[in-house]
């Protein structure tokens, strides 16, 4: 009988981790994983018990708590928030303990993002500059203020250590609503961040927006296939640990495809004149007022971030929905978005 091993979950109720969980739940080795996951809301913590999950009451800023369950986890998948430094050091406190217990490092997989890619084109302009998760030494050269960027560095100086294996993941725009028995059970969210947000401020306007001119471009991975891909290096990871990369060799982008803004937001267009909600499917430009109001007074929407997944199709993923497939999902979430209310 083989060896039961510990998985840690962070950030099990959001969109990605609860695809994500919900796969390993799945795998056919289940019934040798132990799990636990950090939940905030004590009702969720106990609807998570009745699929056989360890849920422990706490959030992000319980550094102690934190620490003591990575410290007890063969592999922890972070799902959390790929800029929350204190987070990532009071797992990385928490990996340094095991090490130093067992002498053999976790497994860490942790999210990040092609947010980390970003340039600062605020619409009005694409780019050249793509960038290979399959070459280190270009990866190496992203700058360090970058979005996401001081967390994996922080992981990276860990895994030179030798006390962890760290793997990155770097979900592009992910889409699609998310499904399955935590969306059922109301224990996670199953909408993403970008589009929706570019929903909500377009029925809040009455006429879908865009930064600049919408020029800008950025890659896209369906929700279920970008859950997939964690499971695909997990597996990878057990069959043969030595021949799959990790540290400044561990970056893994996920996507399947390319989108400008002004594409986004012309189908959120039409999507709002079908409704009702809007009198021209044309995207207008947010004025500067707007994107105060709306993102902060942050140009992000409008950055370029463009990749290529070689790494992580070499370990054997293999999407298959398109763009086209992308921009096909943004109705039916406009739809959805529209009846919610949620603005």
């Amino acid at each position: 009988m083989s060896p039961t091993l510990k998985f840690f979950f962070v950030g099990a109720t959001g969109y990605i981790g609860s695809s994500v969980l919900e796969r390993f739940l799945d795998h056919p080795d289940a019934s040798n994983f132990e799990f636990t996951a950090l939940v905030r809301d004590p009702r969720k913590a106990e609807k998570f018990k009745q699929f056989g999950i360890n849920a422990t009451v706490g959030s992000f800023d319980d550094a102690q708590l934190v620490e003591d369950l990575t410290a007890a986890a063969d592999v922890v998948v972070d799902a959390g928030n790929a800029d929350d430094l204190g987070l990532t050091k009071s797992m990385l406190r928490g990996f340094k303990r095991g090490f130093q217990k067992t002498g053999k490092p976790s497994t860490f997989i942790h999210t990040s993002g092609t947010g980390v890619l970003v340039d600062d084109a605020a619409g009005l302009r694409t780019t050249d500059v793509i960038w290979n998760d399959a070459d280190p030494d270009q990866i190496e050269q992203l700058p360090p203020t970058a979005p996401h960027r001081d967390v994996d560095l922080e992981i990276l100086q860990a895994d030179k250590e030798g006390y962890v294996r760290a793997y990155f993941v770097l979900p592009s725009t992910i889409y699609g609503m998310a499904s399955g028995k935590f969306v059922d059970a109301g224990l996670a969210n199953k909408h993403s961040v970008q589009v929706p947000a570019l929903i909500k401020t377009s029925l809040d306007r009455g006429q879908a927006g865009m930064i600049g001119k919408g020029l800008n471009i950025w890659p896209n991975v369906h929700i279920d296939e970008a859950a997939d891909f964690y499971i695909e290096l997990f597996n990878a990871i057990k069959a043969n640990p030595d021949a799959v990369g990790h540290g400044r060799g561990g970056f893994y982008i996920l996507l399947n495809g390319e989108h400008t803004l002004y594409d986004v937001s012309k189908e959120i267009g039409r999507a709002l004149v079908a409704l009702g909600k809007a009198t021209t499917e044309v995207p207008s430009t947010y004025t500067q007022e707007e994107v105060n109001k709306y993102f902060g007074g942050s140009n992000y929407l409008g950055t370029n971030s463009r990749g290529l997944a070689n790494h992580s199709r070499s370990i054997g993923w293999k999407p298959k929905k398109t763009t086209q497939d992308f921009l096909a999902s943004i109705g039916p979430e406009v739809e959805e978005i529209a009846k919610s209310k949620h603005l």
